[in-house]
């Protein structure tokens, strides 16, 4: 059984700081695109910014410049440095893993709990 689990999130001031972490447990063989999105109330879930195996990147253009995304393969994680966060950044974020499963030998996709972001004055 794969499981992500997050952390990290909490209430911020804006122009402040945060960095999120997603570690994948379980029965994993391999990790293909890991990745972040948010969903704030009343609203779909969007991209954030995603990071494939080899280290490219793709970021969401309202998020551009101020956040960053890394992953460390060798222990399963990947990050989310948001610098210069805005309210309009309140929102719910949850951490996203194409993992290749070492029981059904498949690929499918992963979703952490989820870890709620607010900013706020």
């Amino acid at each position: 059984q794969v499981q992500l689990v997050e952390s990290g999130g909490g209430l911020v001031q804006p122009g402040g700081s945060l960095r999120l972490s997603c570690a994948a447990s379980g029965s994993i063989l391999g990790i293909n695109d890991m990745g972040w999105y948010r969903q704030a109330p009343g609203k779909e879930r969007d991209l954030v910014a995603t990071i494939a195996f080899g280290g490219s990147t793709n970021y969401a253009d309202s998020v551009k410049g101020r956040f960053t995304i890394s992953r460390d393969n060798a222990e399963k994680t990947v990050a989310l440095q948001m610098n210069s966060l805005k309210p309009e950044d309140t929102a719910v974020y949850y951490c996203y893993a194409d993992i290749v499963d070492s029981i059904i030998f498949r690929a499918r996709d992963y979703w952490g709990q989820g870890t709620q972001v607010t900013v706020s004055s």
